[in-house]
């Protein structure tokens, strides 16, 4: 792909059909899931003092509904409309019917959450944020993200362990994040600024998703450009780890 067009932001909109986002909790496994975070997120919000979230990649609802489960104020978003729709099902599902879901672009939060600071803390989690191939989409994003947060509110991002993935190639323990038994992933395609991943389905059924790789350093360095400070990072949920062992990189940064 390299000197062809950089994909559109917007892309993932087409790619998250109906088909797949009907099949994405079998891609998570929610227990699994459950079980590998052992409380890691819920830890890094109650030592914020965090209580009233902001999830804007929710998804079909994991995190949304796990942490309000968990005695959160939560609320969820997601930029395509068929994940807000799943998402809404699966707390109803639940017995929380009243969690507020909200179609909501990343670099437009402002709009569908009107009148500033508001959150102790918004979570873009699931790798979404390297749907957004732009960097001034990436920059305005997380400053809408920072006008949003409470002083001394703090944002959570996590994105695969890209810098292993272009320096040493894709390989995946199969731990952590994407634990569904009856599903693959791998690249289709991998260069400097676009990678795109295949996953596959044990009925023979496949989907795609086109993402930008995002380097560790390159992430902090637009927290940081964004107004946050004090980033710190985690590999595989471990403050301490090998630079290319994880498969996933966390990345927690405070507004001032």
């Amino acid at each position: 792909m390299q000197g062809d067009p950089k994909p559109s932001s917007k892309l993932f909109l087409e790619q998250y059909t109906p088909a797949f986002v009907g099949r994405w909790d079998e891609l998570i496994d929610w227990e699994g899931r459950r079980k590998s975070e052992n409380g890691f997120f819920e830890r890094i919000l109650s030592d914020a003092g965090a209580h009233k979230v902001l999830d804007i990649a929710c998804g079909t609802g994991y995190h949304t509904i796990s942490l309000s489960l968990n005695g959160f104020d939560v609320t969820g978003a997601d930029g395509s409309a068929s994940m807000v729709a799943q998402a809404r099902e699966n707390a109803k599902r639940q017995g929380l019917e009243k969690i507020r879901f909200e179609v909501a672009e990343w670099a437009n939060l402002i709009e569908p959450f009107p009148g500033g600071a508001q959150f102790d803390a918004i979570i873009c989690l699931g790798n979404a944020f390297t749907h957004l191939f732009e960097e001034d989409e990436r920059n305005r994003s997380l400053l809408e993200v920072r006008k949003l947060l409470k002083p001394g509110g703090i944002a959570i991002v996590d994105q695969r362990n890209y810098d292993a993935v272009l320096d040493k190639g894709f390989s995946s323990k199969h731990e952590h994040y994407y634990l569904g038994d009856s599903v693959g992933v791998r690249p289709a395609s991998v260069e400097q600024d676009v990678i795109e991943l295949e996953y596959h389905y044990s009925d023979g059924e496949t989907h795609s998703l086109t993402l930008f790789p995002l380097r560790q350093e390159h992430l902090t360095n637009l927290l940081k450009h964004a107004g946050f400070e004090s980033v710190v990072r985690f590999g595989d949920f471990e403050k301490d780890y090998d630079f290319y062992e994880p498969d996933f990189i966390v990345q927690v940064a405070k507004k001032a």
